[in-house]
Parts: C-alpha cells; structure tokens; sequence
C-alpha cells in the first residue's frame, strides 16, 4: 500500500506509511509515520526488524534517510523498537527519543553507544525544536507501558498515540483513516484495551492531559487513525473505560 499524506501544508506534511500488501498472520501489523518539515524529517515508531526493508523503502520515496533528523519510539516492544541498530545507521545523523526509563534496555537490541539517544523525563517535553518546528512528548505511562510516550505535532493538530486508540480489525476490513460511527469501531478496540491498558485511573489522566490540545486525528501504533468526530468519541469512551486492575479477576478465569 502506498503512503498517504494525512497532512501537507506546503512546507510540513505527515504521512502514514505504506502498509503490507499481505498479511503474516503470526506478526502484530503495525503503522509508523514520518513528519517532513522543508526537507527534514521525524521518523515515529519505525518498527521491528521484520519491516525494516518495507519501512526504509516508504521513507526513502519521501526524503533521503540521511535526512531524518529524529526518531520517536513510544515505548520498548519489540514491534517498536528492534530495527533501531539498522535505523541509527541508515539515519546516520539522527538522534533517538525514548523514555529514560528505556534506555538501559537498548543494549539488549544492541546499542551500546549512547549519545545519540536522548532520554525523556516522565513529566514529558513541550517546545521541543526541530528544523523550523516543534513537537510535545506527551506522557502516557501505563497505557500499556510504565514509560510510554506520544507526540504532537502543533502544525498538524496530530496526536500520534502510540498503542492508544489501537483497534484491530480483520485484513479484508482494514482502512487507513476512519471517521464514520464510532459505535462501529468499539467492537475492534474493546478487547486490546481492556487487556493492554493498566487500568481506569491511567486512562482518565491521559484523557484529561491530551485534551488541552486541539487534535485533528489520532495517529496509533495498530489499525486506524482516528479523525474528525471519531477523535472526541474515542477519548469519551477510554475515560470511562474499566481495564486492566480494573477487571482482573476475569483474566484469571473466575
């Protein structure tokens, strides 16, 4: 599938990345995205090392890879971040923005240097420059990881949430942006967040931060992006929504 531009301005476009064309049916499909700013780009969620051919092919017929001044991982799993030794040396300019609480994990995937990673605080970052631009490291801890992270970006009004706002549907139904009934979309987000999400209280929080933003479209890790009406009808469902240590007796069968 080819890339699509959720945005373009003239001068700052996001695109969501190709997909696969087919499915393995043993791996997580995910999504990554590239925001460009006048020739520089900021690489979100690039992926495992599985897509690592595809992921670099979408992104090389946007801008040069040597380009990518950035690159977002939300938080630690594997479908995140196990491409981040090939990326560090395609991006060969770019540094790498994780939680803090990340970092000592990176040697696992075989980093070991460490000046070009730069640690986020718990508390999150807003302002952060770029070339010409900023974006706001959102905290979203708990939600599933303890240190997770979403991004957004001012310009855009794009909230990418990481592995919040995932849904799951079969491959004959997937699409790339949804904004129809939101009643429709539920019975593809239920199950992975009530068992993916810690619990109400980390739910609410976030809710209650990310809507100081204005958010145009909510940009996940897995399934759609979320846009227009869809946007407010999601973060009212996952306020109320009992998750995790909310409903744990049931994941164990009682």
């Amino acid at each position: 599938m080819n890339n699509i531009c959720l945005y373009d301005d003239g001068k700052h476009k996001y695109y969501l990345l190709g997909w696969e064309e087919t499915e393995d049916p043993n791996m997580v499909p995910t999504n990554q995205y590239l925001i460009v700013h006048e020739n520089k780009g900021f690489l979100l969620d690039p992926g495992g090392a599985h897509v690592f051919p595809r992921v670099l092919a979408n992104v090389s017929e946007i801008i040069a890879p040597e380009n990518i001044e950035g690159i977002f991982y939300s938080h630690q799993d594997p479908d995140v971040s196990s491409g981040i030794t090939m990326w560090l040396t395609i991006a060969s300019r770019a540094k790498i923005y994780i939680s803090e609480l990340w970092i000592r994990f990176l040697p696992h995937f075989g980093v070991f240097d460490k000046n070009r990673i730069v640690g986020l605080k718990d508390r999150g970052e807003k302002g952060v420059r770029f070339s010409g631009y900023t974006l706001d490291f959102v905290p979203a801890h708990f939600l599933h990881a303890p240190g997770h992270f979403n991004v957004y970006d001012p310009i855009s009004k794009i909230l990418f949430s990481g592995d919040i706002g995932v849904s799951l549907l079969p491959f004959s139904q997937r699409v790339q942006i949804y904004e129809g009934d939101f009643k429709n979309l539920v019975s593809a987000m239920e199950g992975f967040h009530k068992r993916y999400m810690t619990s109400n209280a980390a739910c609410k929080i976030w809710v209650d931060r990310v809507s100081e933003y204005e958010i145009y479209m909510i940009a996940p890790q897995h399934g759609a992006v979320l846009k227009g009406n869809v946007v407010k009808e999601f973060l009212k469902w996952f306020k109320t929504l009992k998750c995790g240590s909310d409903i744990i007796e049931q994941f164990y069968g009682r």
